[in-house]
This record gives C-alpha cells, structure tokens and sequence, in this order.
C-alpha cells in the first residue's frame, strides 16, 4: 500500500475564508488540508501527531481582543511548539505566536497602517535561509515586537518586525503569501474607509502591485514551504501511517 503524505492542519477566522495559494500548492504536493475554524466552534487538536504542521491565517480580529477562541488559539500555539512540530503564522497568525512566546502586538505609535504593497528587507539570516521578494502584500494595523529567543528574518519600514523563526520548524510572517487573485478583489473591494487611513494604499494601487510584484511572492511561497515542510524532525515524520 502506497505511504500517503499527512494533512496539514489550517486555522482560519472567517466563515468563507480559504487559505487560497497556500492550501492549493500543498494539496499539489500530496498534503491534505484539515481546516478548521475555532471562532465557529472547531476544536483544535490536543496533538499534532498526525499532522504534517500547522498554519494559521490572518483575519480582521486583534491578536489582543479578550475572545474566548483568540486566547484559545494563542494558547494552543504551545502545541506544535512543545512538540516541534512545523508551524507558519500569516499576519493574525504571526501575532498569535508572538504573543504566545511573551512578546507585545500592538499598532503603529503614529497610527500607520500596511494595507497594500509595501517593501521588506531580509536581515543576514534570513539571506542565508533563502531568497525574499523585495516587496509583499499586507493588510494589517497592528505588529508584533520580536519574542526573546527569536531570528529576525525581515524588517520593514513601518512595522519593523515582518518575519521571524523561533528554531527550525516555527515561521511567523506578517505579510500575506496566500492571496489569489480572486481574494485580492474580495480584499480590495472590501478596502471601503480603511483607505483613508495613514499609509494605506487605496484598490488601484493594489492591483498595480499585484502585477509588479506577485509573481515574486509566488517564487517564495514554492521555495518556503518546500522548506517548511523539510524541518519536520519528529519520529515518523512525512507520512500518515508513521502517525496513526
């Protein structure tokens, strides 16, 4: 009987949200997705066994609002952590973990917002773990300082904090690396008021960076989750049957 490849564990925060190139490209690579949505009463896995890693995406809500399932969720980012296993945060995600291992999320002190393209640098670490696109997609008001413990990966201009790893198998981006086009136009058309915030770029000039700059983000996702995937170093780790 052929070995099968474990799902991937997918936490989303809104009722039609889908984890869009992200969930397209490991369904590609043989990796079923176990999507689950906590805030609509989704438990969460007490172990990540049979679980190839986990993602979760971002969302509208605060990483710092007093929800039930956004502590939950923060909280149970202590799972795949204590068993490392791979795990990836994008945006609300990224903050989760932060917040998780100790650190503060929190906005801009001047109120700037990333909604739009704007530019990232790679530090030196994150230059010798791979090639980055120069510039990526945000939606977001708040950032997250850099837990104790933690590689900075990539800086930006307002948010200083865009990406960093915290070992080998853990992965906190706070721009977003899963939008199709489809969900850019949901996005973009949902922009409405926000664009009049500091900073915030309004629908022509997301589009505008869509077509100059996507295609450098979806080199970086093919090469970062073939990374991603490869740390895995639990016993059994790359096929379902290891797990059961």
């Amino acid at each position: 009987m052929p070995q099968t490849k474990p799902p991937v564990l997918i936490v989303l925060h809104q009722e039609h949200s889908t984890p869009g190139r992200v969930g397209l490209w490991l369904r590609a690579h043989g990796h079923p997705l176990d999507i689950r949505r906590p805030r609509f009463g989704d438990k969460l896995p007490e172990t990540l066994a049979g679980h190839a890693g986990t993602i979760i995406f971002g969302g509208p809500m605060s990483a710092n609002d007093d929800e039930d399932y956004i502590r939950a969720e923060t909280d149970w980012v202590g799972v795949p952590l204590a068993e490392g296993a791979p795990f990836l945060g994008l945006c609300l995600g990224a903050q989760m973990l932060a917040r998780n291992l100790g650190a503060s999320v929190g906005p801009d002190p001047q109120g700037r917002v990333e909604i739009g393209y704007y530019p990232i640098r790679p530090t030196e670490a994150g230059l010798k773990l791979m090639t980055w696109p120069d510039q990526v997609h945000h939606f977001h008001r708040e950032g997250f300082a850099l837990p104790a413990g933690a590689t900075l990966l990539a800086e930006g201009e307002v948010f200083p904090n865009q990406a960093f790893s915290y070992g080998d198998q853990v992965y906190a981006f706070q721009f977003h690396i899963e939008l199709t086009m489809a969900m850019v136009g949901r996005w973009t058309g949902r922009i409405g008021e926000r664009a009049q915030l500091p900073n915030a770029q309004g629908t022509a000039a997301h589009l505008a960076g869509r077509a100059l700059h996507d295609w450098k983000t979806a080199a970086f996702l093919d090469r970062f989750l073939a990374h991603w995937l490869a740390t895995d170093r639990r016993p059994g780790a790359g096929t379902a049957e290891a797990a059961e």
